[in-house]
């Protein structure tokens, strides 16, 4: 019945579904939450809206050649229905402590910032942007390697293996100790919160990568992030696909070690759909645990070493009021209480953040009527709710559990009010999320923010390849390429240019 089946929802399995919907495949999505889009949905309280895990997207403005690749492939996937708006200039203000700076676009304007900023540092400020641009033009020979097949692969490996190598394995603090003054250094660092390992472990090539998508701008969704399933989910049902929900896979099935389908449980009775061709947008650690214990036992060895990534709380507020007056902007705002950017929050009900990312959706959606809303982020240890991630998401939550999670709450709240004393007042809800929400909601392991962590061994290991070794399964997702919505967006579309080989011509675009 099904020419492919897809596991998430996610930006990465519609990718994946509605661009071989548009090459005339009949795509079944099964997703395990009760709504699709991964965490590119919203949810409302008592007339707030908030969204889960968009808070700007880079490479979608009107500009040419590859900074506008992303927005190009999305308008064709959603004939031309998702629309975006910039979302701020400066569209990012990093705080550290009491100095403050906007970082604006296009990125010449932010250069000459920071140029002017540090006038002492014009070296190697330019040596940073010059490191920046060849770590950005590495990043489509890797991932385009992911979508190779076995034999094409070696073989670029082989011509560039030893300059991916390179830029792979320097940490972002590796780069940043070469930079003298310390505060140029903390605000060069600051934003790794995007892609979600600190300084010490990050690879300089995905911080490179990550803030260099917003160099001509950063965007927001017309209409909110659900503009994602709205305009992705009729292209695949227009094709006779469908997108289910409530149908959390928990088998991959094979016979002679090819995959023939998916079965997952709904009202205590277990369904099974046959399709000789699946594509996993589920992360990878979800897809190896749906096989058979037998198959493919190295691979999935291999893809068992690498660790979750950090986990995160995100605080959802809902204001009443005039909140561009009282401090609130579209840009995003980045907070440390100095110069040490890359220390975590291990105690979160007893320590105060040592960071945090705070974001107004309400001001960068120009078609928004909706009530004003912020949404704080504080990256986290998952350690600190280890004991809790050890109850399965079933059962029921415990006092403990929720006292605990009141008393972060209380804390996070009582930060974002320090940090802008003018919106205090203006607070009339406040809902926390913690790993084990992320967990539930997209299963996420451990509750980590962007699936397996970033590190060299994430970026360079040949198991993390569109094509796996079980024939007939693929991988999408941003386990595959980059974290965010335009990295898992990229998984899915290498992903299905491996069943539908001409869209290759659409990645090359």
């Amino acid at each position: 019945m099904w020419d492919v089946i897809v596991i998430g929802s996610g930006i990465g399995g519609l990718a994946a579904a509605a661009s071989l919907a548009l090459c005339g495949r009949r795509v079944l999505v099964l997703e395990q939450h009760h709504g699709a889009g991964g965490l590119t949905q919203t949810f409302e309280r008592q007339g707030w809206r908030f969204a889960t895990g968009v808070h700007y997207i880079g490479g979608v403005g009107p500009q040419p050649g590859p900074t506008g690749q992303f927005g190009r492939l999305l308008a064709w996937l959603s004939n031309g229905e998702l629309r975006f708006a910039e979302a701020g200039n400066p569209y990012d203000i990093v705080h550290l402590g009491d100095d403050t700076f906007g970082i604006r676009a296009p990125q010449a304007a932010y250069r000459s910032d920071l140029l002017q900023r540090f006038p002492r540092e014009h070296a190697e400020i330019n040596a940073w942007f010059a490191d920046c641009a060849e770590a950005e033009g590495m990043a489509s020979r890797l991932f385009a390697m992911r979508a190779l097949p076995p034999l094409m692969a070696w073989a670029m490996h082989q011509w560039r293996g030893r300059a991916l190598s390179h830029w792979t394995q320097m940490t972002l603090a590796d780069r940043l100790s070469r930079i003298a003054d310390p505060q140029l250094r903390a605000l060069l660092g600051a934003r790794w919160g995007n892609h979600g390992a600190p300084p010490a472990s990050a690879p300089f090539f995905e911080h490179a990568l990550v803030t260099g998508s917003y160099k001509d701008g950063a965007y927001y969704p017309i209409g909110g992030p659900a503009r994602f399933v709205q305009t992705l989910v009729p292209v695949i049902q227009a094709a006779g696909g469908e997108v289910r929900c409530s149908a959390n896979v928990l088998r991959i099935d094979l016979e002679h070690d090819h995959v023939v389908g998916v079965r997952y449980p709904h009202d205590d009775v277990w369904h099974t759909e046959r399709c000789g061709t699946v594509i996993s947008a589920a992360g990878v650690r979800n897809t190896i645990g749906a096989l058979p214990a037998s198959a493919a036992l190295l691979w999935k060895h291999t893809l068992n070493a690498l660790q979750p990534g950090l986990a995160y709380v995100a605080l959802y507020l809902g204001l009443e009021g005039d909140i561009a007056a009282a401090g609130a902007t579209a840009g995003n705002h980045w907070f440390y209480d100095g110069q040490d950017i890359g220390r975590l929050w291990r105690s979160p009900a007893d320590e105060d953040a040592p960071s945090l990312f705070v974001s107004f959706p309400s001001l960068k959606d120009p078609a928004s009527h909706a009530a004003p809303t912020a949404e704080v982020v504080a990256v986290c240890d998952p350690q600190a709710f280890s004991s809790w991630l050890a109850v399965r998401d079933s059962t029921p939550r415990s006092e403990a559990y929720l006292a605990y999670k009141g008393w972060v709450e209380d804390r996070l709240l009582s930060q974002f009010k320090r940090c802008f004393p003018g919106l205090a007042p203006l607070v009339r809800f406040h809902e926390l999320s913690t790993p084990l929400t992320q967990r539930r909601y997209v299963r996420s392991p451990d509750g980590a923010m962007y699936g397996i962590e970033m590190s060299g061994e994430r970026l360079t290991t040949p198991a993390l390849r569109a094509r796996t070794p079980v024939p007939g399964l693929l991988l999408a997702g941003q386990d595959v390429t980059s974290p965010g919505v335009a990295g898992a967006f990229m998984g899915g579309l290498m992903a299905a240019a491996c069943v539908e080989p001409k869209l290759l011509k659409r990645l090359a675009s």
